[in-house]
């Protein structure tokens, strides 16, 4: 029978799917399955890594009971994951010896700020591409070796093994027989050297990690090993796991990114925008991040990336936490019924600031507030509130780069919103362009799997499949977006070093 389809496991920070694409680049079957979150302390964000797993193999067993695909005609699965979420494992018994740390967490913020005292800020940022920040992979790891008992002793023998979520997953289902990870998410770890491709040995120590617990680092695209049987998914024992890469520069190849200074914005939880740099390194003057997109046929791929750690979550805040609204789609209409946010700007500061501030220590604030304020305003100005976020990183990047963007693709589950996508296209003066299938970040890695397992020929097939839902063009005049832009630096202003 032949081969016609990939599964991709898109696992978030949120929630696991399984989706189910054909060579069309067309979903034919997706399961989703919900997981939770721990917060022990103020600014800690822990997710349990068994609940992780399971919310997988819960999604595969319902995409596969759907009926819609014989399981003997999947050529592939692709892993693409919420990166930096540290997990440190039991080599022998597989289990956690900690709650996973989600890359949200701040715990770590007061050791980074040793790391900078001590003068390691240009180091680190030469050889990895990355800022000192409690964000990244390396401190989480230490923190655990440090705070859980036994754990550093079992370390040092060897006994404990490291992963990004995607190791987590590929390990447990290869049944513990392959410990790997990819470039795009090695990257992330604050460990990586992404010139010489390999984990630098200086880093290690001085954060006193032992090497002994690091994955493999393998390309994005090949065959890392097969699944084995699990109970209610044993059709697909066998099937070869072919391809991982972090969420966001799976989504950047999902949406056709493959040429040098294409860029594109996920509206999720968080919000990223990344840029293809090509073969080479930029690095950046303003605080954004350098990093490698992926790996594929012995070639590396380089990209800019900066981030906005909420944007998604606090349109889920407003839902959940305040009431406010009761489903995502009231805020749109709320913002929809309003000509602006009448004077309140709304910065998102729940868990710092990413670039270009890189804030560990501010927090959201509210401003603005007068007499006449009411809900319809608010659900405006947190709108806004992540494209002007966007704003800042764009032109961050633009300046970095010297390429002038006319197209930013746009993915994820909030780039749904009309609205916000023209408040973008205005804020940044760039053409917004958002595809039919909107699942960007799943697909490249079900691309990445195809390729490996020869479903698609190369990039310039799987770049005929994209189709354009619409295009929002910039209509806002320059000087008022220069008013409400400059208001809204002000508004960041007031939001830094709050918990100093």
């Amino acid at each position: 029978m032949g081969k016609k389809y990939v599964m991709a496991l898109d696992q978030g920070t949120t929630s696991s799917r399984a989706i189910i694409f054909n060579k069309k680049g067309e979903i034919v079957a997706k399961a989703q399955r919900e997981f939770n979150q721990y917060y022990p302390q103020n600014g800690w964000v822990e997710h349990d890594p068994n609940e992780i797993l399971f919310s997988v193999l819960e999604a595969i067993i319902e995409v596969l009971r759907s009926g819609k695909v014989n399981p003997n005609e999947i050529a592939s699965i692709g892993i693409t994951n919420q990166r930096e979420t540290t997990i440190v494992w039991d080599k022998e018994t597989g289990k956690p010896v900690y709650n996973a740390i989600v890359w949200q967490c701040r715990r770590t913020a007061d050791y980074c700020e040793e790391l900078k005292a001590q003068g390691l800020g240009d180091y680190i940022k030469d050889t990895t591409g990355l800022l000192i920040d409690a964000y990244f992979s390396g401190t989480k790891i230490k923190w655990i070796l440090d705070n859980v008992e036994g754990a550093r002793e079992k370390a040092e023998k060897g006994e404990l093994l490291f992963g990004t979520v995607d190791t987590w997953l590929i390990w447990n289902l290869s049944a513990g027989k392959v410990h790997v990870t990819d470039y795009s998410n090695a990257c992330r770890t604050m460990l990586f050297d992404i010139d010489k491709l390999q984990w630098d040995p200086y880093l290690c120590e001085t954060l006193g990690i032992p090497m002994s617990m690091l994955p493999e680092v393998k390309p994005s695209s090949c065959i890392y090993g097969e699944c084995v049987k699990f109970p209610g998914m044993d059709q697909i024992a066998g099937v070869p796991i072919a391809s991982a890469i972090g969420d966001q520069p799976s989504a950047l190849f999902g949406q056709g990114c493959f040429e040098q200074g294409q860029a594109k914005n996920t509206y999720g939880t968080g919000c990223f925008l990344l840029m293809n740099t090509g073969d080479k390194r930029i690095n950046s003057r303003s605080n954004l991040l350098t990093g490698i997109a992926w790996g594929i046929d012995g070639k590396i791929t380089y990209d800019l990336e900066g981030s906005a750690f909420n944007a998604g979550s606090v349109i889920k805040w407003l839902r959940d936490e305040v009431e406010l609204i009761k489903s995502a789609p009231e805020c749109d209409i709320l913002a929809e019924s309003v000509e602006d946010s009448n004077g309140l700007y709304f910065v998102p500061a729940f868990t710092g600031l990413g670039a270009p501030y890189w804030d560990m220590y501010a927090r959201g604030c509210m401003i603005g507030l007068t007499r006449g304020v009411n809900k319809k305003h608010i659900c405006r100005a947190v709108l806004e509130s992540i494209t002007f976020q966007m704003t800042d990183l764009l032109e961050a990047m633009m300046n970095d780069s010297g390429i002038l963007l006319k197209d930013l693709r746009v993915d994820g589950g909030a780039s749904v919103s009309d609205i916000m996508m023209q408040i973008q296209a205005d804020m940044t003066g760039v053409n917004v362009n958002r595809p039919v299938n909107k699942e960007a970040t799943a697909l490249g890695a079900a691309y990445l799997a195809g390729l490996a397992t020869g479903l698609w020929k190369d990039t310039q097939e799987i770049e005929q499949n994209r189709q354009v839902e619409k295009i929002f063009i910039p209509s806002m005049e320059i000087e008022k977006r220069n008013r409400l832009y400059s208001n809204w630096k002000r508004a960041v202003e007031r939001s830094r070093n709050w918990e100093r």
